[in-house]
């Protein structure tokens, strides 16, 4: 089906001459590029409303703790963000964060993991890991049901989320109860069709991608190692997932086979794939209702999980 009619103002702003790519410049400058097209276009209005927000430090990482309306305990998201491993903070997706938060019904703790190209694979990966395990320590501080702690992300933090569950079922725990992984990275071996499909016009780009592997991988990297490409490890025993794509997305079919994996092996998995949508659609909810829609859907697959 084609671009939903929602999306295409969006494209042609982004496609638009002038417009800087996400793999712009210096890192730093695309960091700035990359906060202009989400925190400085963002109308506080259009902002979800939960119970409460609070700036927390995780270890020695950032991080936000968002709460929702409602007493008792409840599942905590331990949330990473996207942004190709080089961009991107608790500040740029905190849109997602609190979506997740209402409509999951779940503490979220949305950490701010440190960076490539100052801090290349696998620094984001311990980080990520250590603040599951930081999230399981304080449990009782955050949504205080340890036997509900999930782990989500999108793009770059789909991939983290992702190792992550693998990580704390090989290393015994901590205990993870589900995750959403939102078109995830999910390997840096094969290219898949989707990226050739959809490497020019729709907001991430095979050139984008290439960029940020640059960046992301140190010459000693083995692309194969699961802790780098999860589709690439032992799937068996993992918890349910909730994988979501779009049909517009260079990385459509590496999620979509993901999914596929994970349920050959025996992991409960919801699959969506949701068409006329591109990479980033869970950022655009005030602007796309197909975005809108799609982003409840996700989340109620994750709630259905999480009981």
């Amino acid at each position: 089906m084609p671009v939903d009619p929602s999306i295409e103002p969006i494209l042609a702003l982004i496609n638009s001459p002038g417009m800087p790519a996400l793999g712009a410049g210096t890192p730093e400058e695309a960091r700035r590029n990359f906060r202009g097209i989400t925190i400085d276009v963002r109308d506080p209005s259009t902002l979800v409303p939960v119970a409460s927000i609070s700036d927390v430090t995780v270890g020695s990482l950032p991080g936000r703790v968002y709460r929702p309306d409602g007493d008792g305990p409840v599942p905590t998201v331990v949330f990473f963000h996207g942004g190709g491993f080089v961009l991107g903070d608790v500040d740029t997706h905190d849109d997602h964060a609190r979506w997740i938060c209402r409509e999951v019904g779940a503490v979220v703790l949305s950490v701010g993991y440190r960076l490539a190209p100052e801090s290349p694979w696998p620094g984001p990966v311990d980080d990520a890991l250590s603040a599951v395990r930081w999230a399981s320590e304080h449990i009782d501080a955050l949504g205080g049901d340890a036997s509900r702690i999930a782990v989500a992300g999108d793009s770059a933090g789909g991939n983290l989320a992702a190792v992550v569950a693998q990580d704390c079922r090989d290393a015994g725990g901590p205990a993870i109860a589900a995750q959403l992984l939102i078109y995830p990275a999910t390997d840096f071996v094969e290219e898949f069709p989707s990226l050739a499909q959809n490497a020019h016009g729709y907001f991430l780009t095979g050139t984008d991608m290439a960029w940020f592997s640059a960046n992301y991988l140190p010459p000693t990297a083995e692309k194969a190692d699961p802790r780098l490409s999860p589709l690439r490890g032992r799937l068996e025993g993992l918890p349910p997932a909730v994988v979501v794509t779009a049909e517009f997305d260079p990385l459509r079919d590496a999620g979509e086979a993901y999914a596929t994996a994970l349920a050959a092996a025996g992991v409960p998995t919801r699959a969506h794939r949701f068409d006329g949508l591109i990479h980033g659609f869970f950022g655009l909810a005030a602007a796309s209702p197909a975005a809108e829609k799609a982003l409840r859907t996700s989340c109620a697959s994750l709630r259905e999980l999480l009981g």
